[in-house]
């Protein structure tokens, strides 16, 4: 049985914490701007200094997507992307780099897909596992069952509303580590992270022993730093798309544009001691 990557997602952020630092998530959806396109922009988001990739499966209503993305996801829909080219994007990002990648989707194409079908590709592809934004957790027992079977991280996302005794059972069923949305909406990026985001770091760590990796809002340097005060890891989505979004094209300049922006906020996660 081919096994994921849990293991080196567990690694690359405890080696994170080691070095006094949080670790840079970035996002980036397959098949944007074309399958090759994309692999690429991963591949230079972690030359950049990224520690994990989340690899986006475009999904036609992405109900907890801002604007950015949902362009994004646009894009790479109608360049016909299928859930074979997110897999072969991870592969080939793992490969490449040799560090940690997810998949980050929501549930209805696994459905279609079937779970069984859906881990086995995940792993074979060399996939540390999968954030999962709107699989109910009383509803993730069979998902659970094969990704463990797989060696696959379950991440669940837990949002600033969420109470305590629902972050207790969200964390408890989780492996990997756990997404703390920094606000209640869609993704996109803001002016400010918020005191949000850390209660909600505090109340969830006071539930688990995963770290706590903080998205939804991040988008400069200055950002990654408050949010690296207080959170294990710091996600960022939009703000990469964006930059190839304004490229406009030009996949050399994109390219450049998000290694740039991986440098900095590689940078800003790097915890004034």
């Amino acid at each position: 049985m081919t096994t994921g990557n849990i293991q080196l997602l567990g690694d690359t952020l405890a080696k994170a914490k080691a070095e006094n630092r949080a670790a840079l998530i970035a996002y980036l959806p397959a098949g944007f701007p074309t399958v090759d396109g994309g692999i690429a922009a991963i591949k230079a988001v972690f030359d950049g200094g990224a520690d994990v990739v989340e690899v986006g499966l475009p999904h036609s209503d992405p109900v907890l997507d801002g604007p950015v993305i949902q362009t994004a996801d646009d894009i790479a829909l109608r360049g016909g992307v299928k859930i074979a080219d997110v897999m072969r994007t991870v592969r080939e990002a793992h490969e490449a780099t040799g560090k940690p990648v997810l998949v980050m989707t929501y549930w209805n194409p696994i459905d279609r897909y079937g779970i069984e079908r859906f881990t086995e590709e995940l792993a074979e592809a060399g996939g540390a596992g999968c954030i999962l934004p709107d699989l109910p957790v009383q509803e993730s027992a069979v998902w659970r069952e094969h990704a463990d079977k797989h060696g696959l991280a379950t991440v669940f996302v837990v949002a600033p509303s969420s109470k305590d005794e629902r972050l207790a059972t969200i964390t408890a069923a989780g492996s990997g580590f756990v997404y703390a949305a920094s606000l209640m909406g869609v993704t996109g990026t803001r002016e400010s992270v918020g005191e949000q985001a850390a209660d909600l770091v505090r109340r969830t760590r006071a539930t688990s022993e995963f770290p706590v990796c903080v998205g939804l809002g991040v988008s400069n340097a200055t950002q990654a730093r408050e949010v690296a005060g207080f959170a294990d890891g710091v996600i960022v989505g939009s703000a990469f798309v964006q930059r190839i979004l304004d490229a406009d094209g030009d996949e050399a300049a994109g390219l450049i544009a998000v290694r740039e922006l991986a440098a900095e906020l590689a940078e800003g996660v790097r915890r004034v001691s």
